[in-house]
C-alpha cells in the first residue's frame, strides 16, 4: 500500500487505526472467547502482540477462550505461564497444540466443519473478538481474507470486536472473502510472510498409493483432497488425467499444481463450472503467489464447501482423504490413536457422504499400511503397526461408519468394501495390510469370527500376492482384459464365475458332473503359495466392478520340471481370445520360472484345446487312457 493511498483511508477511518497495539487489547474483556483466524491465514503478528500484552500486563484480562480451526503457529497461549489468561478450545488438533488437548489443558471441540458457521451464528459458539488477516485495503477500504475464509465471516459478523491485520503478503481471492472498512473495528498493519505448511513425505510410499488412486479416478471427476501428507502427495499421481473439476475444503500445493497444468479445467462440473472451489489453503509461498487474483480460483464459506448436499451436485464427485486407523468391519478412526486426541472430524465425513450421495461418487481413504508408534523417535525405521487393525483401539474415534468408504487404498493395493459383506470386507483389507501384520490379522479375524473359521492363508513371502504381474490385454477379438494372480479376496468372485459356467464346461474343467463349489475347494483356487503355483483370472472391469470371465492355472511337477495346466473361460466369453491370452501369460511365467512345458488331462473330443496350444507354438504328443488323453506341450 502506497503512502498516498495510506493517509487517504487512514483520513477516512481515522478510528480504526492505533499505532500502539495496547489501546487496542485493552478492550478484551476477562473470559472473552477470542477467535484466531485458520493455519496460513493465523495474523501471527496480532497473536504474539496479545501474548506481549498479556505478559506486560498479566492481570488485564483472565480466563479467556482462544478459539480456532487449527493453529500452525507456536501457539504459546498454551503454555504454562499463560494458565490463568488464556485456555484454547480447537476444532481441529495440530502438531502445536496436541501435547497440551491430551494433557487436559486446552480443549478439543469434536464438530463437522460445516455446521461451524450455524453454530456462531446462533451463538452456541460465542465469539467476542475476531482476530484476522487480510489483503492490504484498497482506496475504498475493501479487504479480502486472503487463503482463510472458511468460519472467518461468521466470525466477523458475531464478534464484538474485530481487530485486522493488513498484509501485503497475503492474496486476494475471488468468493465470499471480501470485507470492507465497516466490518472490523480496528486496522494494525504488519508485513510478514505467511505461516507455510510443508510436508515431508516418504516418497516411494506415497507413489505406490498415488498410483492405485489414480486408477479409481477416471477423467472429468470432481476431486477433494483432505488434510495431511498422503493426499497432498496422492494428488501428483493425478497428472496425467483429463477435465478434472475441484470442489474441495483444503487447497494444497497439489491442486494448485494440477489447475496450473490445466488438468483441472472444471469444465465439466455440475456446479460451478469454470471454477474450482474451496474454502482455505494451505501451502507453500509459491501456492500464496499462485492464488493471487486467479479467476479460476473461488473461496467460498465452509458451510458452502463442506455442505453434503452441494456436494452431492457434483457429478462423479471424488473424496479423498486419509485416517489414523482402518478396522476390518470397515471402521475409519481419523480423530485419535486409542485414548490419544490426534487431529478432528473435520471436513472428512461431509466429503466422504457427500461423495457418496453423488452420481458415480466415490469415497476413497488412502493410507500407509504401516505406522510408527506414536512419540516414537522420528529416527526409528521399519514397520511398527499396522494402520489396518481387526478393531478400532479402544477409545478410538469412529470418524467414518462402515457405510461411508467405498475404497481403501494402501501401497499394497485396492479394497473396496461398498455393498460388501463383513467377512469379504476383512479378506479385502487383509490383502492390503502390511504383510508382517497379515498373519496375525487372519488369526484375529478368525478368533472374532469375522472370516470363515477354517480360512486358508500362507504366510511368509510364498504368499504374498505378486501385484507386479498384473497386466492389462486386448484379446485378438477386441475384449479388454486384466490379467492378474488370483487375491486370497477373490473367493467371492471364483464363486460367481464357477456357477456361471454351462454343465459342459464345469465337465470340462473338472472332468466330473459335479454342480457345487463349496468354500473348502474354492480356497483351493483363492489361496496360492505363488512360488510352486500359478492362478491367474481374466477379468473384465465395468464400471467400477470387476468379475471373472477366464481362469488359467499351473502347478509344478518338480520332478520333471513340467507343471500341470489347466483353462476355463465363461461361456459368453469363449471364442473372444480370453484363453489364448491366458496361455500365453501363463507360458511367460512359466518359462521366467524355469519350467520346461506342461501336462494336462483333456477329455477325448476337446480338439480345441490342441488346436490352442499347437497354435501358441508348443511341441504337443498325447496318450490317450480311459476317454482321457494325457496331453504333454513342450516349450520350443
Amino acid at each position: 500500500m502506497n503512502e498516498r493511498i495510506a493517509a487517504e483511508i487512514k483520513s477516512k477511518w481515522p478510528s480504526k487505526f492505533y499505532d500502539q497495539e495496547r489501546f487496542v487489547f485493552q478492550n478484551i474483556r476477562p473470559g472473552d472467547r477470542i477467535f484466531v483466524g485458520t493455519g496460513c491465514g493465523e495474523p501471527q503478528y496480532l497473536v504474539s502482540s496479545l501474548l506481549d500484552f498479556v505478559q506486560r500486563q498479566p492481570k488485564a484480562f483472565m480466563d479467556a477462550e482462544v478459539i480456532n480451526i487449527v493453529t500452525l503457529g507456536v501457539a504459546a497461549y498454551t503454555d504454562e505461564k499463560f494458565r490463568d489468561n488464556f485456555r484454547l478450545n480447537s476444532f481441529f488438533i495440530g502438531d502445536n497444540t496436541r501435547k497440551a488437548v491430551n494433557r487436559c489443558s486446552a480443549d478439543y471441540t469434536p464438530v463437522f466443519l460445516s455446521q461451524l458457521p450455524e453454530l456462531i451464528r446462533s451463538e452456541r459458539i460465542a465469539v467476542d473478538v475476531a482476530l484476522i488477516q487480510t489483503t492490504l485495503p484498497d482506496k475504498d477500504g475493501n479487504m479480502n481474507l486472503g487463503v482463510s475464509v472458511d468460519i472467518v465471516r461468521a466470525a466477523i459478523d458475531k464478534a464484538s470486536i474485530v481487530i485486522a491485520q493488513p498484509n501485503s503478503f497475503m492474496p486476494a481471492v475471488d468468493g465470499d472473502g471480501w470485507i470492507g472498512m465497516d466490518d472490523v473495528d480496528y486496522i494494525i498493519a504488519k508485513d510478514e510472510p505467511l505461516l507455510e505448511y510443508i510436508e515431508d513425505v516418504p516418497r516411494k510410499i506415497a507413489q505406490e498409493i498415488g498410483r492405485y488412486v489414480s486408477t479409481i479416478v477416471p477423467d472429468g471427476s470432481t476431486i477433494q483432497v483432505g488434510y495431511g501428507s498422503i493426499p497432498n502427495a496422492v494428488v501428483s499421481s493425478l497428472q496425467g488425467k483429463k477435465h478434472l473439476g475441484v470442489h474441495t475444503e483444503l487447497l494444497n500445493d497439489g491442486i494448485a499444481s494440477l489447475i496450473d497444468n490445466e488438468v483441472v479445467d472444471n469444465s465439466q462440473k455440475s456446479i460451478n463450472p469454470g471454477k474450482s472451489i474451496a474454502t482455505f489453503c494451505m501451502g507453500r509461498r509459491r501456492t500464496f503467489e499462485f492464488l493471487r487474483d486467479n479467476s479460476r480460483i473461488e473461496f467460498r464459506t465452509i458451510d458452502y464447501t463442506n455442505n453434503p448436499l452441494i456436494i452431492a451436485q457434483n457429478s462423479k464427485m471424488t473424496a479423498i482423504n486419509s485416517a489414523l486407523e482402518v478396522d476390518l468391519t470397515g471402521q475409519v478412526s481419523a480423530e485419535s490413536l486409542g485414548h490419544i486426541f490426534y487431529s478432528g472430524v473435520g471436513g472428512q465425513a461431509d466429503f466422504m457422504r457427500g461423495a457418496s450421495l453423488a452420481p458415480g461418487g466415490k469415497s476413497i481413504i488412502a493410507l500407509p499400511s504401516t505406522a510408527r508408534k506414536f512419540g516414537q523417535d522420528v529416527s526409528a525405521r521399519g514397520p511398527v503397526v499396522s494402520r489396518i487393525v481387526p478393531f478400532l483401539s479402544e477409545g478410538g474415534a469412529v470418524t467414518l461408519t462402515r457405510g461411508d468408504v467405498h475404497y481403501v487404498v494402501t501401497e499394497y493395493g485396492i479394497a473396496y468394501l461398498h455393498g460388501k459383506s463383513i467377512r469379504q470386507r476383512a479378506m479385502a483389507l487383509i490383502t492390503i495390510a502390511h504383510p508382517n501384520f497379515r498373519l496375525w490379522l487372519i488369526e484375529e479375524a478368525r478368533r472374532l469370527h469375522l472370516i470363515y473359521p477354517d480360512q486358508a492363508f500362507i504366510p511368509g513371502i510364498k504368499g504374498e500376492y505378486p501385484a507386479d504381474l498384473e497386466v492389462m490385454k486386448t484379446t485378438s477379438k477386441g475384449l479388454k482384459l486384466l490379467l492378474r494372480p488370483v487375491k486370497i479376496s477373490d473367493e467371492p468372485m471364483l464363486k460367481d464365475f464357477f456357477y456361471s459356467l454351462s454343465d459342459e464346461s464345469m465337465y470340462q474343467r473338472f472332468i466330473s458332473a459335479r454342480r457345487d463349489i463349496p468354500h473348502e475347494l474354492l480356497q483351493q483356487f483363492a489361496v496360492v503359495d505363488y512360488f510352486h503355483k500359478m492362478i491367474l483370472v481374466a477379468v473384465i472391469v465395468d464400471d467400477g466392478k470387476e468379475s471373472i470371465c477366464g481362469l488359467g492355472q499351473y502347478g509344478l511337477n518338480s520332478d520333471t520340471y513340467t507343471a500341470d495346466v489347466a483353462l476355463v473361460v465363461r461361456d459368453d466369453c469363449q471364442k473372444k481370445g480370453v484363453a489364448g491370452e491366458l496361455l500365453s501369460y501363463l507360458t511367460y511365467l512359466a518359462k521366467r520360472q524355469g519350467i520346461l512345458g506342461f501336462t494336462a488331462e483333456v477329455l477325448v473330443g476337446n480338439d480345441p484345446v490342441f488346436r490352442l496350444f499347437r497354435k501358441m507354438g508348443f511341441d504337443v504328443s498325447r496318450k490317450s487312457a480311459e476317454g482321457v488323453y494325457e496331453m504333454l506341450a513342450m516349450f520350443r
